[in-house]
């Protein structure tokens, strides 16, 4: 039984107060503060990850309920297998073979089930810093209070990383930042906002309804917004969207986004209730009679407040143009996407998103304070000009530049450095071949493979597949819009082909080959050939030759022109690094189906070929004179993980109904760790929450597989596999001259593998 316990008034009392020591502090546990503290955590650094709210996972938690969505923008730009890899992407991985149905409550078990997982992460929920304790240009701790357990505490670490959305801690230690938006003159940004469009983009507050089967009634609060007729877009508003659909139920750009948040709030809170009024009960919406308002979010969606200064600021060009930086560890792929700061009361667009022709890489010189010595920043945080910011401030960005900023402060603790010191060029190979081991992309740097073993092993497969036909499964698409295929060819030329065509008479097809400029983006802006085919009424084949070549390995486009009275055959067969488009718009994204900028606000004009989600968007049957060498045994040590300018992957041929590798050395090497990158369709967004995915698993990536060493013996059996990148620590290390892998094809048509390690 416990004991009465009784304190009566001696005078004032302390908080209780906690120490705590670490090799890594991270503040804020969005998905950036989470991928940063896992990343540090997986590489032997004690982490300490202080977040202030009760649950991980920021804009994509369950207090607010926004998809967490990066590079391949829903699938509506050019930016082809752009998803981002590495933590995150498990994460996405995991998400999508759990959650499917997009339960936003079901990814904050995910998050702190992984989180928890990791032994060396000590999480603290509910806790908010308050306080810095800073000497010279280092912080040597924070003071953080809990409100839960009203615990004061003081947290001592040689390396900090800032990954609170606003900043707080670069905030208190003293790091330079910004708030609001540069003139056009500092980084000759033509798209610098002017005073009436707005210096900052505001904060949103999403909403779910839900049928109850029966009428419902709804008496708003006092402080609901009475007259619709403020919202200059009012007439958008429908019964059946909710949630993220109304992203643009946004205020706060006028106002100090950090201190007036609460202010935002309850601007928010009175126009959703009020946009719920109008519909329940104007009598415009009548299909809303039987719908409640389930949810509102209690805290506001943030966007933009403080961007801290680094050694490089990214800007426009550097998106646009899609520079190289030698200190490139990570990269974007979202469009300049920009908000009028007035938000849900301006009559202008909710906002104007303009896109790149492909990704581009962020430098890491952007991810550290350039004046407090040992502060990292990450996620929204990173050193980036006001309109650069629009595209990077989204949450897959975010979180691969987390993996970053954890990353680096182990490569720091290991090597005595400070993060300035790391991104000299002489040093920051340490750090991006530290990611990509990890399963992390960065556009244009390889894996490099100073410690791989499998690099100097013969390597040899039990089949290969060459592309010699995609047969067709009865199925049509018509030619109501222009319509592609991506496929991916060696140096030389295209081989003569034939497609199978049925028009409805007698008619013309304009068929044309095109390429990308630039040979790493996938926009098919060059037209090397064109043809127009003579198409008689009926169903029959037409063969194809175009007269033109190429030195390199490359995307080739081809490219059907419209003609709704001609339909295409397709193939129900999907291979890696093959895929149809069409050349359309994607409203969440764009305006329509190509860019064309109003006046020079610097960026290009270029048309949108975009894929379709499964179960649409299959290929064109095609038949090939010649097969088509395209998944060679040898991409797997090329240190590239995805499609890029070829599909840098091995398939095993349509027959061969045990696939093996086999990794020979001449010499006894001895194993404690093994990589494998497997196919989980970089191509598909795997939206967080709100959105329903049709698969747990990708059609290409390996469920299960064994590997055996040279006398046959089984070291490791992996079943359920759901992820793209398998890093394994054998229980024991093994000393064999030989690895085999078998790989089981477990009802997929065609299991691809990026790349084999061995440490």
């Amino acid at each position: 039984m416990s004991q009465l316990r009784k304190e009566f008034n001696q005078g004032p009392r302390t908080l209780r107060q906690q120490y705590v020591s670490v090799d890594f502090v991270v503040v804020g546990g969005g998905l950036a503060g989470v991928c940063a503290a896992i990343a540090a955590a997986r590489k032997g650094l004690e982490v300490a990850l202080v977040q202030d709210r009760p649950v991980l996972g920021g804009n994509a938690s369950s207090e607010i309920r926004l998809w967490a969505l990066g590079a391949t923008s829903h699938m509506g730009n050019n930016n082809r297998w752009a998803r981002e890899s590495g933590i995150i992407g498990e994460i996405l991985e995991e998400n999508l073979f759990r959650n499917r149905e997009g339960n936003p409550v079901i990814f904050d078990l995910l998050l702190l089930e992984l989180v928890h997982r990791e032994k060396n992460i000590q999480l603290l929920l509910n806790t908010a810093v308050l306080d810095a304790d800073i000497i010279s240009d280092s912080i040597k701790g924070v003071k953080a209070f809990n409100s839960q357990n009203s615990t004061l505490y003081d947290i001592r670490s040689p390396l900090f990383c800032d990954a609170s959305g606003d900043g707080v801690l670069g905030y208190l230690s003293g790091a330079d930042f910004r708030i609001g938006a540069e003139d056009k003159q500092e980084f000759s940004e033509k798209f610098a906002p002017d005073e009436e469009y707005g210096q900052l983009m505001g904060h949103s507050i999403y909403f779910y309804s839900r049928d109850t089967g029966q009428p419902t009634d709804f008496v708003p609060p006092e402080f609901a917004l009475e007259d619709i007729t403020e919202i200059p877009r009012y007439r958008r508003f429908n019964a059946k969207e909710d949630g993220c659909n109304l992203w643009w139920i946004e205020y706060g750009g006028r106002l100090d986004t950090v201190h007036d948040t609460e202010e935002i709030k309850w601007e928010l809170w009175k126009v959703v209730h009020g946009v719920w009024n109008h519909i329940k009960n104007s009598g415009e919406f009548p299909e809303a009679e039987n719908m409640t308002l389930e949810w509102v979010g209690h805290i506001p969606g943030k966007r933009e407040s403080r961007r801290f200064e680094g050694d490089y600021m990214l800007n426009q060009s550097d998106v646009v143009e899609q520079k190289s930086h030698y200190d490139a560890v990570s990269f974007g792929g979202w469009s300049i996407d920009l908000h009028p700061a007035d938000g849900v009361y301006s009559d202008d667009n909710g906002c104007h998103q303009w896109h790149s022709k492909g990704v581009y890489q962020i430098p890491f010189r952007s991810m550290y304070s350039r004046n407090v010595s040992n502060l990292l920043v990450t996620g929204r945080l990173i050193s980036a000009s006001h309109v650069a910011f629009a595209s990077t401030r989204v949450m897959l960005t975010c979180a691969s530049n987390g993996q970053v900023a954890g990353t680096a402060a182990a490569v720091c603790n290991k090597h005595g450095l400070l993060p300035r010191e790391l991104a000299k060029e002489e040093n920051v190979s340490l750090l991006q071949q530290k990611l990509l081991r990890s399963g992390h992309f960065i556009p244009g740097i390889p894996q490099a493979g100073d410690c791989d073993l499998a690099l100097s092993a013969d390597l040899s497969v039990s089949s290969t597949l060459s592309l010699q036909s995609l047969k067709p499964d009865a199925s049509w698409q018509n030619l109501a819009d222009r319509r592609a295929m991506m496929i991916p060819v060696p140096a030389g030329s295209l081989p003569v082909f034939s497609m199978i065509f049925r028009a409805c008479e007698n008619t013309t097809l304009e068929v044309s080959l095109r390429r990308s400029d630039k040979h790493f983006n996938h926009t098919p802006e060059i037209i090397l050939d064109t043809q127009t085919l003579v198409l008689q009424k009926g169903e029959h084949a037409a063969v194809v030759e175009f007269n033109t070549d190429w030195p390199d390995c490359t995307y080739a486009f081809l490219c059907l022109e419209v003609n709704n009275k001609v339909d295409v055959a397709l193939s129900s067969e999907r291979l890696t690094g093959i895929l149809s488009l069409a050349q359309k718009g994607n409203a969440k994204v764009s305006l329509g189906s190509r860019q064309e900028p109003e006046g020079d606000i610097g960026f290009d004009a270029f048309d949108f070929w975009l894929p379709e989600r499964r179960p649409e968007g299959k290929s064109f049957a095609i038949d090939f004179s010649n097969p088509l060498a395209i998944y060679q045994p040898g991409f797997m040590k090329n240190g590239l993980q995805r499609p890029v300018k070829k599909t840098n992957a091995w398939l095993p041929a349509r027959d061969d109904r045990q696939p093996r590798v086999t990794l020979e050395w001449a010499e006894p090497v001895t194993i404690s760790q093994i990589g494998i990158h497997l196919d989980n369709d970089f191509d598909h967004p795997m939206e967080t929450v709100q959105w329903g995915h049709p698969e747990r698993v990708t059609p290409f990536c390996v469920r299960s597989y064994r590997i055996l060493d040279a006398r046959g013996n089984t070291l490791l059996e992996k079943r359920d596999n759901h992820l793209s990148f398998n890093k394994i620590q054998l229980p024991n290390a093994v000393t064999t001259r030989k690895l085999i892998f078998e790989f089981d094809r477990d009802g997929i048509d065609h299991p691809a593998i990026f790349g084999i390690s061995c440490y």
